[in-house]
């Protein structure tokens, strides 16, 4: 500061003030101060920003290891980083295995202050790392809803209208008994897309031929198997909704879909019909027949850091909270080059 002060003419006080943006220093200043310290490669002292203010300018995204890199974490990501452009914060991702405490993570950032805000994903009806940080006054932003009576901010994408315009999709192309790739039984999400998909089915008359003991967290080999298994059984679906949103945007549960159904010697478009949900629009790897419900995960995750900064600021979880709602199937059949 002392180096700034000297080469502008300034007082050092005046710099420091300049360094924090205070608005009562004039934008011109403001500027030539900025402008010299990034010039002079300065960055500011976490330990010491935290011992002045008390913050940070840290937020975590806190994710199952298991997740998968190529779709879900590097679309949730790139959303994060585009609305934390021109703001003071940075990210981190702290990293955790769904195999262990979940909540061990958010101890640690909570008891060390490491981070001024948290983003979470895989969402329980009864999510105990919500009822933690609401009594730690820590500021967090969640992945999808809980049931408890709890009030916190949240982005969340309708799976219980994604099921519905699923079902309503193959009920419209004549398929009368349909499957369900769920999400595994313990996440609100599952508890979400199963209404949408009953009330739906039953709306239409519809019958469900269940997966047994396979989710959209079990393996491309498992799902594949599984899909293989149900085909071959005397009372076969004629239609498949796959909750997954794939393997690196190209549609991992699809593939596996197709893979069983294939073993089983099933034509997907003619025998089945699939409706997915995916993080992109075009897949353009695939030659079968398939409907798609775009999923935005990077649109979540600019909305999950607005929400979340909202909140550090202080304003009310009520406020902060929405629910993308998908409004159609996007029909598409890849051309075969």
């Amino acid at each position: 500061m002392k180096t700034i002060a000297t080469a502008l003419g300034l007082g050092v006080t005046t710099v420091s003030r300049a360094l924090r943006d205070d608005p009562k220093i004039g934008l011109k200043t403001r500027m030539s101060v900025q402008e010299e310290a990034r010039n002079l490669g300065y960055r500011p002292s976490r330990a010491g920003l935290r011992l002045r203010t008390g913050k940070t300018n840290v937020i975590s995204l806190v994710l199952d290891t298991q997740e998968q890199v190529g779709s879900f974490v590097s679309e949730m990501i790139f959303g994060i980083t585009e609305a934390l452009a021109g703001t003071a914060y940075h990210l981190i991702v702290t990293p955790y295995s769904r195999l262990k405490d979940a909540m061990e993570p958010i101890r640690y950032l909570v008891e060390t202050e490491s981070v001024d805000g948290i983003i979470i994903s895989r969402i329980e009806p009864d999510d105990e790392r919500v009822r933690y940080m609401l009594e730690h006054d820590m500021p967090f932003a969640t992945h999808g809803r809980t049931f408890a009576g709890l009030q916190h901010p949240y982005y969340d994408f309708d799976n219980e209208a994604f099921a519905r315009i699923a079902v309503r999709r193959l009920a419209n192309l004549g398929r009368r008994r349909l499957a369900l790739l769920a999400p595994p039984a313990d996440l609100s999400f599952h508890d979400h897309m199963r209404q949408g998909f009953q009330r739906e089915l039953s709306q239409h008359g519809l019958e469900e031929v269940r997966f047994q003991a396979v989710t959209n967290d079990n393996s491309i080999e498992q799902i594949r198997y599984a899909v293989r298994d149900l085909m071959r059984q005397p009372v076969r679906p004629d239609g498949i909704v796959s909750s997954s949103g794939g393997v690196s945007g190209t549609g991992g549960a699809l593939l596996a879909i197709i893979a069983g159904l294939a073993d089983a010697g099933v034509s997907p478009g003619r025998e089945v019909d699939i409706v997915t949900k995916q993080l992109f629009k075009r897949l353009p790897i695939f030659r079968e027949q398939y409907h798609i419900v775009h999923e935005d995960v990077r649109e979540a995750g600019r909305e999950l850091t607005k929400s979340l900064i909202a909140a550090i600021d202080g304003q009310p979880a009520e406020a902060l909270q929405s629910l993308a709602i998908p409004a159609n199937v996007i029909w598409q059949i890849p051309e075969i080059p």
